[in-house]
């Protein structure tokens, strides 16, 4: 298992995307958590498979389509393993 912290810029808030993200990583058996920042960005932290987090960092560069994404800033962390699920905010889900 591994992680990765991302950090979204762009057109991301008000578009869905944190909705799209979490059915995303759910439907690649991630687990980890995505909210809003107050600078306009999107975070997420997201644990699972290296091939299927690989493939979630990847929809993160297009996320939903009324998304315009500028920029995604991702580093590779050890993993936590304490998430069941992939939830919208930082609480453990």
């Amino acid at each position: 298992m591994k992680a990765f912290h991302a950090i979204i810029s762009g057109d991301v808030q008000g578009v869905g995307f944190r909705v799209s993200a979490a059915y995303k990583a759910r439907s690649l058996g991630i687990t980890g958590w995505v909210e809003n920042r107050g600078d306009g960005s999107v975070e997420v932290w997201a644990e699972g498979d290296e091939t299927d987090l690989e493939e979630f960092h990847r929809w993160l560069w297009q996320g939903p389509s009324m998304a315009s994404v500028q920029d995604v800033t991702m580093t590779w962390e050890p993993p936590l393993g304490s998430y069941r699920s992939f939830g919208i905010g930082t609480w453990n889900y």
